[in-house]
């Protein structure tokens, strides 16, 4: 009735105005119909919908509400059957089955997302029983577990991400009587995910993940680049079948992003990799083992199961290039980096030059200072280059000679120049030993 009153005052409104009147937005005037014809059929229009509303007044002042459980089409064609081909008792059939179905709405928080109905990841399908009928049940916590198991062909993966997440997901359960077969829909509500500045997504720190053949190596660093912690560890097995597979990397993201809420980072920083051009006879010759390796390493899934499930936890996912990742890190911080009560992999250091190049700082570290009997003192070091400098993660071009601030005999601004060499009885020499007379006196 409300949407019916609406649709009338708006089409009274407009066909007070003249045929082909513009709105004025400061009178508080609408636009007028574009033609007669238009006009016309408009006014058709609302001669229909104030009998309709009439209606419906009607019966809401009687207290009557029309409504068929099971669809108005299936209850007419009880009057047709012999038009539609079917029995009476197959059509009761029909009927019993659309008036009887089990629904229930997902909660956020909850195990899987649904406390009445609940289905695994592996299919299995349970639910919760009311009071009255907690005698029934066959699990406990007055639960039913029926013996067919659910399989989401539509979608399953982004399923699974949610139930993981334990986000909520409405199901319902119904018979289709031509088919004979039991159906259960999953529905949920996608929720635009915000896009994060870079520095908004970066302020609490980051999450890095080196992503290897057997396990993910992550390390939580801060907003200044510093390790934080101890590294993480996640492993998984890429052997079996596809199911099995997606499975194992299911669960290591998902421990992975639980890591990444413990931590209160709202980043994970991962390597862009990609090896579609690395999986050829031709580049990698007989290595059949290596080649194999390439080939299962799930690069593509991993980022896109990834970006899809950090999207349910609101996690932003930054990806950088993967150049010298491997070799800086175990060149730079593998060492520093362990102790007697911890040992740093080379895929941990890894992860910490991901993290560093992610928040824009430099991955090599600085050398030591020379020691206190040089020439220089404290003043030279290899030091960083700023987040600024251009070509600043490439390798250090080589500079031949001592690495010394002073200068080799014969490599002055004046080396060509054997004037200004000092040596005796020379030109140079009685210049510079030439002064002028002091005045004493005014």
């Amino acid at each position: 009735m409300a949407w019916l009153r609406g649709q009338i005052a708006s089409i009274e409104a407009r066909l007070a105005r003249p045929v082909g009147a513009r709105a004025d937005r400061r009178e508080g005037l609408v636009r007028g119909y574009g033609s007669r014809a238009e006009w016309h059929a408009k006014s058709r229009r609302l001669y229909a919908l104030r009998e309709r509303l009439a209606r419906l007044e009607a019966d809401w002042a009687a207290g009557r509400v029309h409504v068929v459980r099971g669809g108005k089409p299936l209850a007419r064609l009880r009057h047709h059957l012999d038009q539609a081909g079917l029995e009476e008792r197959a059509w009761q059939e029909r009927w019993q089955a659309a008036r009887m179905f089990l629904a229930a709405d997902g909660e956020s928080g909850k195990r899987l997302g649904n406390e009445t109905i609940r289905i695994t990841g592996t299919g299995q399908v349970s639910i919760r029983l009311p009071a009255a009928l907690a005698h029934l049940a066959n699990a406990p916590h007055g639960r039913y577990v029926l013996d067919a198991t659910a399989v989401f062909r539509h979608r399953g993966e982004e399923w699974l991400d949610r139930i993981s997440a334990n986000r909520s997901v409405a199901y319902r359960i119904h018979h289709d009587v031509p088919r004979g077969r039991w159906y259960v829909t999953a529905c949920w509500q996608r929720t635009p995910a915000p896009v994060l500045p870079l520095e908004a997504a970066l302020a609490q720190g980051v999450v890095a993940v080196d992503m290897n053949d057997d396990h993910l190596a992550a390390w939580h660093l801060d907003n200044h680049g510093n390790p934080v912690g101890d590294p993480r560890r996640f492993f998984y097995d890429l052997t079996g079948s596809t199911q099995h597979r997606d499975a194992q990397i299911r669960h290591a993201l998902t421990r992975l992003l639980h890591y990444a809420r413990r931590c209160g980072a709202a980043a994970i920083a991962i390597e862009d990799l990609d090896f579609t051009d690395g999986k050829s006879r031709e580049k990698y010759g007989r290595n059949k083992r290596f080649r194999r390796l390439i080939s299962r390493f799930p690069t593509a899934r991993l980022k896109a199961r990834l970006v899809a499930m950090a999207a349910e936890q609101s996690i932003a996912i930054v990806a950088v290039d993967p150049a010298y990742t491997s070799r800086w890190g175990a060149q730079h911080w593998q060492q520093p980096l362990t102790t007697t009560k911890r040992k740093t992999t080379r895929h941990d250091a890894a992860a910490v030059a991901i993290g560093r190049r992610a928040l824009g700082h430099p991955i090599r570290r600085r050398t030591a200072p020379p020691r206190n009997d040089r020439s220089d003192r404290y003043g030279h070091r290899t030091a960083q280059a700023g987040p600024e400098t251009r070509r600043r993660e490439e390798p250090r071009p080589r500079i031949p000679g001592p690495r010394t601030r002073c200068v080799p005999p014969g490599g002055g601004a004046k080396a060509g120049d054997q004037r200004a060499q000092h040596r005796s009885e020379h030109a140079a020499e009685r210049e510079a030993s030439q002064q002028a007379s002091l005045r004493l006196s005014p």
